[in-house]
């Protein structure tokens, strides 16, 4: 008995209307594919969070850079100034102030640069201000004080600032103690900005949907905190 092998015509051409559906088929599924590729990326939303601890006491100033990118973001003065009329009688001035650089704004409100609590978040919705950022001050050595950063612990700056001409939202963290009403001391303990532009970051988050943290910062570099005399 005759046995036949499988029949494998060669030189098949499928028709021009099933070429055409199979076409279509494989574009619609093709899409398909890449949508929900699109759908499994994971967020590029990520918290740089360096922690640092440095001081600054009477008539010193600090640099931040957020970013590393050595381009000084904000300036901290803790200013100190005497004056003394021509009978010898004198007065002291002490003031604590953040100065965001360039178009750079703070999380202000009508009573200075605002001592945001952990959780907060810091984002588009919030109102900004540029320039001189008050903090906390006082008059001569009594017990005269103002400022909503007079004796806080933990509380945070509110930072908008640009990075390759894109919008970044980041904190500062710090530790406020007043004697007197001439003698401020200010502790920064750690910064962090989302690298996500226009994506809000929570006061106090050091991590989101993945996390790097640098380095304590080195010192002699424009990419760390600089401290010293005005």
């Amino acid at each position: 008995m005759k046995k036949f092998g499988k029949f494998r015509p060669k030189g098949h051409i499928l028709s021009e209307a099933l070429q055409r559906r199979l076409n279509v088929y494989a574009l619609t599924a093709g899409a398909a594919g890449v949508s929900l590729l699109a759908m499994a990326q994971p967020s590029s939303a990520e918290i740089i969070y360096t922690a640092t601890n440095r001081t600054l006491t009477k008539d010193a100033t600090l640099y931040l850079d957020l970013n590393h990118d050595k381009t000084i973001d904000l300036v901290i003065e803790n200013r100190f100034q005497e004056f003394c009329n021509i009978f010898g009688s004198c007065r002291t001035y002490a003031s604590l102030v953040a100065l965001p650089q360039g178009t750079n704004e703070l999380v202000y409100n009508v009573f200075g640069a605002v001592a945001m609590k952990s959780g907060m978040g810091i984002g588009p919705r919030d109102a900004f201000k540029g320039g001189n950022g008050l903090m906390a001050e006082g008059i001569n050595s009594g017990t005269h004080v103002s400022g909503t950063w007079v004796n806080v612990a933990n509380r945070y700056l509110g930072l908008k600032f640009t990075i390759n001409g894109q919008t970044h939202y980041g904190w500062v963290r710090m530790t406020v103690q007043t004697q007197g009403g001439d003698t401020i001391t200010a502790t920064v303990t750690g910064y962090a900005y989302e690298c996500l532009p226009n994506t809000p970051i929570t006061a106090g988050k050091t991590s989101g949907a993945s996390v790097a943290e640098s380095s304590n910062d080195a010192t002699g570099t424009l990419g760390s905190l600089a401290l010293g005399k005005r």
